[in-house]
């Protein structure tokens, strides 16, 4: 797992350094950084544009709560940017009682917002929520720089990180959703073009503008469309063999384990520690995006699977909830999630409530929950006790050290749901077939060898129960 390089919280600065998330303090020093410039154009005038996030400045709306939840969102925002590839020079926050309709952060504030991008050379700007097109577009027009919002933000992340046909077209669903009411905002200079109809373009021409005007925007919309329905058809038959292989596991009796938490929590890295699956673990937000799923064994010797899933984050866009879940219902038709939490990060609580936010909006709030707070060994002590109190059922582990990984087993395997006949057979010593198939279905209660076989009290499901008729004591 490699290193951040920087310090997490409560440690020194000569201290081993840890792979959870960014310190709070430095995630907020939002640095401006002297002798950078950039060639500032008009952008407004183009029609489509993959995102170059280059340097940034984050501009935020207060609206509720306390400042110190406006600066974790900045900062959560920052790390965001920096996952994407962009240098983030300033941070700004503005109280308001709500975003302001037409530019978010009111007419009165984007002429400072452009003496800001004027004087750090910043290329882009990084808006700390969901803009509408015509909040999108009145921007753009008057700071002269891209402006991205943090949806599209996490839709640019999650293009890079996926690799599997079906994150690919998950993923490319959810940017089209995105997309598809932003064409004309994105493309206003050729949405004006009402008398440019035919070749030799007409009153709203120019250099490059010069065609058939609406007409594109339209026929753009209608293949957008028609790509959506091809990606949903994709996905649907995806989703019909991921739930052929839910009913196969479901038939042969296997528990199902769900590990879900907030991105960067270390949900892959507990992954690896419990089953050695080998999943890719970085120091990043959204990191792995393609679900894994390993079999594991409990104490008892019960087979269960273990599936790692998309991580979570604060106002997680709809679009992805929405493409991804045919994947996110894995937690949904779980005997049981295994909620990771980053112990080291600032406000570990807030996690929880997202994920649960998200688990809800996927059916998945009514399977029984296992919260883990990994990490222990990067959080300071304050912190962990505060999490004891509030959290007494909570497992308390480091995936990177091995801490608390044995109660861990021991919680899950507890918390697998109990097979539901019980009975009592005396199965002949060539016949050890269906006493290793009772190891991994089903719960030894007792076992004791006699003359004529092994005699053992089991729990087991009703499909294993019927074919143990014949051998019951």
């Amino acid at each position: 797992m490699p290193a951040s390089g920087r310090p997490g919280p409560g440690v020194a600065a000569g201290a081993d350094v840890t792979t959870g998330e960014l310190e709070l303090e430095e995630r907020q020093s939002l640095r401006r950084i002297a002798g950078l410039n950039t060639e500032l154009t008009d952008v407004t005038e183009v029609e489509y544009r993959q995102l170059r996030l280059e340097r940034v400045i984050l501009v935020g709306v207060w609206t509720e709560g306390g400042a110190a939840d406006a600066e974790n969102s900045l900062a959560e925002l920052a790390a965001l940017a920096e996952t994407a590839g962009s240098q983030v020079l300033e941070g700004l926050i503005q109280r308001r009682g709500r975003p302001d309709a037409a530019t978010f952060i009111g007419r009165g504030k984007v002429g400072e917002l452009r003496d800001v991008v004027v004087a750090s050379g910043a290329d882009t700007i990084i808006c700390d929520g969901e803009l509408s097109p015509s909040q999108l577009r009145n921007l753009e027009q008057q700071t002269k720089v891209k402006v991205v919002d943090r949806t599209a933000l996490i839709l640019d992340i999650f293009a890079q990180h996926a690799k599997s046909r079906e994150g690919k077209a998950q993923v490319e669903l959810a940017q089209l959703q995105y997309l598809l009411p932003r064409l004309r905002g994105w493309g206003e200079t050729l949405s004006r073009q009402t008398g440019g109809s035919g070749r030799g373009g007409g009153a709203g021409g120019g250099v490059g503008l010069r065609g058939p005007g609406e007409t594109k925007l339209e026929t753009d919309r209608r293949r957008i469309n028609q790509r959506i329905a091809r990606l949903r058809r994709e996905i649907k038959s995806m989703r019909t063999v991921r739930q052929t292989k839910r009913s196969r596991r479901s038939r042969n009796g296997v528990p199902a384990v769900a590990i879900a938490g907030y991105t960067n929590a270390g949900k892959s890295s507990l992954l690896n520690r419990l089953t050695s699956a080998g999943v890719l673990v970085e120091d990043a937000l959204f990191a792995t995006l393609d679900p894994t799923t390993r079999r594991a064994a409990a104490e008892d010797g019960r087979v269960y699977t273990l599936s790692d899933t998309v991580g979570f984050v604060r106002h997680l866009p709809h679009q992805i909830v929405e493409a991804f879940r045919s994947t996110l219902e894995e937690v949904a038709y779980a005997d049981l999630v295994v909620h990771v939490v980053d112990g080291a990060h600032p406000d570990p609580e807030g996690q929880v409530a997202a994920v649960r936010e998200v688990l809800g909006e996927v059916g998945a709030d009514g399977v029984p929950e296992l919260l883990v707070v990994n990490k222990v060994d990067a959080a300071d002590e304050e912190t962990l006790l505060r999490l004891k109190r509030s959290w007494p059922e909570a497992v308390f582990v480091s995936a990177r050290s091995g801490t608390g990984v044995a109660d861990l087993r021991a919680a899950v395997s507890h918390r697998l749901p109990r097979p539901a006949v019980e009975a009592r057979v005396l199965l002949p010593y060539d016949r050890g077939d269906l006493v290793a198939r009772i190891h991994r279905r089903g719960q030894v209660l007792s076992s004791r060898h006699v003359e004529d076989g092994t005699e053992l009290r089991v729990r087991v499901d009703a499909q294993l129960a019927a074919e143990l008729a014949d051998f019951r004591a």
